[in-house]
């Protein structure tokens, strides 16, 4: 069991990355003169210097070499660098062209697309009430569907590209800070290219948009590894359940800057949609809380029936070796 500083560290790191995931419309929007796909590109290209730092300020080369003589495991981060990258030119383009709204919802399905995965790809079972979350999230999509009058395919698409990038994780096995060095160096020189590209053709807004554009998106690879580096010291120290709920904290933030600040439309028929969503979420949440409840009771009885047998052999032992001759006469 983690040490109680030990998890209040862990919520504060946690706390610090969703809202930071939460708060990057705001930062986004503030590149809006510049095409998403420059914004992408300079988000890769920058996170690179700030993976090399973290890595060098905590010495963590070892895993390297290895990596480079698997070429499956290669493949697998290749396809999480591809995935991720849709991912994030889809959200900069979202919260660029008055979608944070939408955006907010694909991260809210998100866990509930994961499960999903986890049914037709990894071929989990799963518990009643998690089924009656997916049946939910499901009909929200319906509702959502209808209330848009086409398919909410911005929130889908981010939904499914995120949902898949954590299934292509797992068998990676990388842990934050590595995963992310591996992915930003596949994506750096493809994207540096493109900004080369960019410049000759005179449309770059690092190279025209004066000192506070060029600033602004040299900062996209801190914006990018901060929150990645708060994130990984909460999971080591946080029960996955804590994670589980603290997920719903970026999406949350996102939903109250699409209302809020970026004024975004929202009727009945998408109100609806939403509680839909947040009542299947509500749902796995109980669900997640319970089990993980009784999974600690359950260890609890076993550590305690432990404690109870090992207590009645060291009273039997005791009892022989103060009594050798009425044991052996027994």
């Amino acid at each position: 069991m983690q040490p109680r500083t030990d998890q209040r560290a862990g919520l504060a790191y946690g706390l610090a990355a969703y809202t930071m995931w939460g708060l990057l419309p705001l930062y986004w929007h503030l590149l809006s003169t510049a095409a998403p796909a420059e914004i992408l590109a300079h988000r890769m290209v920058w996170s690179l210097p700030v993976a090399v730092i973290i890595l060098a300020a905590l010495r963590r080369w070892a895993w390297i070499r290895p990596l480079l003589r698997q070429p499956r495991r290669l493949g697998l981060i290749l396809v999480c660098a591809v995935v991720i990258s849709l991912n994030w030119f889809l959200y900069i383009w979202a919260v660029n062209t008055g979608h944070v709204l939408e955006a907010s919802l694909g991260y809210f399905i998100n866990p509930l697309v994961s499960i999903a995965f986890g049914v037709l790809v990894l071929r989990e079972r799963l518990r009643p009430l998690q089924w009656t979350a997916v049946g939910v999230g499901a009909l929200a999509v319906v509702v959502m569907t209808i209330a848009y009058g086409k398919m909410p395919w911005i929130a889908l698409g981010l939904a499914l590209s995120f949902a898949t990038y954590g299934l292509v994780k797992k068998g990676i096995k990388l842990d934050g800070i590595e995963g992310f060095s591996a992915e930003t160096a596949l994506q750096a020189l493809p994207a540096l290219g493109y900004l080369v590209f960019l410049g000759v053709r005179g449309d770059s807004s690092f190279a025209t948009g004066g000192v506070g554009q060029a600033l602004l998106l040299s900062a996209c690879g801190i914006a990018t590894a901060v929150p990645l580096i708060c994130f990984g010291a909460s999971a080591v120290r946080l029960p996955l359940t804590t994670i589980g709920m603290l997920q719903y904290l970026a999406p949350t933030f996102q939903f109250l800057l699409g209302l809020t600040v970026f004024h975004e439309e929202m009727p009945a028929e998408r109100w609806a949609g939403f509680a839909l969503v947040w009542a299947a979420l509500a749902v796995l949440t109980w669900d997640a809380l319970r089990t993980a409840r009784k999974g600690r009771t359950e260890l609890a009885r076993a550590a305690a029936r432990a404690g109870e047998t090992a207590a009645a052999e060291a009273a039997h032992a005791t009892r022989t070796a103060a009594d050798p001759a009425g044991h052996e006469a027994g």
